[in-house]
């Protein structure tokens, strides 16, 4: 089997500090895909820039304190690539010191650690997320293709910061007009799935509940009144999709367990 787990940690220093090593201890993944890790990598703990058992590739954002990504993976990877311009168009190449892509090749399958840009409606930091969101659709389509060809699978993991369906958020009626539940977002989310053919592999096998939610504010009860957003994916090619067993969220018992304010997302395939 091949376990893999995506969380938006919300600054790993601070994670660490919170339950994040301790977590990772006990976890059983076989790959680890974490955003907004907000650090330099001398600025980490020994235990996570390098923990034992594991090799670490780590994408800080060239803004400090600002995005960053990172790849833990039980077997060494066969080739590391941050950032996706300069592949088929060189529209992605102003987020290639960003901090938010980073991938790699394992055997028979690349992974990918996403933070795509959370946005703010009628804000330069929307308009950010808007040609993100254009240059990374063809960039996906190109790298399933290039993948096939290899005959290798592709798995995308992180914080896509967009609600697909009204079952992906609590409170979907007063969000219609917020960045991560606009129409156009959510029409460009369902181009990953339908054009470009990529699988959200927990939605594929949890097809009628609401969420299973990743994210909560950390304001007011929404923890405690489970009033979250489903913003974090695995999104894969169908043929790995198809050999997903089982994924879960990994919800902390109460709030004041958590170590970030999303949970980590965790599916299980068959090799």
């Amino acid at each position: 089997m091949l376990t893999v787990t995506s969380v938006n940690v919300n600054g790993l220093r601070a994670a660490a500090k919170k339950g994040f090593v301790e977590w990772l201890a006990g976890t059983e993944a076989d790959v680890i895909c974490l955003q907004e890790v907000r650090a330099e990598p001398q600025q980490l703990p020994a235990e996570v820039r390098e923990p034992e058992g594991w090799h670490t590739v780590h994408a800080p954002a060239a803004a400090k304190g600002r995005a960053g990504v990172s790849l833990f993976t039980r077997h060494a990877p066969e080739r590391v690539q941050i950032g996706f311009g300069g592949f088929g168009g060189t529209e992605g190449a102003e987020f290639d010191a960003s901090g938010r892509y980073v991938e790699v090749d394992l055997p028979g399958v690349t992974v990918a650690s996403l933070y795509l840009p959370s946005g703010e409606v009628g804000t330069e930091r929307q308009e950010e997320k808007e040609r993100f969101m254009a240059a990374f659709l063809p960039y996906l389509e190109g790298l399933k293709g290039r993948s096939a060809a290899e005959g290798r699978e592709v798995l995308v993991c992180g914080d896509w910061n967009i609600a697909h369906q009204e079952a992906d958020l609590k409170n979907w009626k007063a969000n219609r007009k917020s960045s991560g539940f606009l129409p156009e977002e959510r029409a460009w989310l369902t181009r990953v799935f339908d054009e470009a053919r990529y699988v959200d592999v927990v939605r594929a096998l949890h097809p009628d509940v609401e969420g299973p939610y990743s994210w909560w504010s950390y304001r007011g009860r929404a923890f405690d009144n489970d009033s979250g957003w489903r913003i974090d994916y695995q999104v894969a090619t169908p043929g790995l999709a198809a050999r997903a067993v089982k994924a879960w969220v990994e919800r902390a018992a109460t709030h004041g367990e958590r170590w970030s304010d999303h949970a980590p997302v965790t599916v299980t395939y068959e090799r």
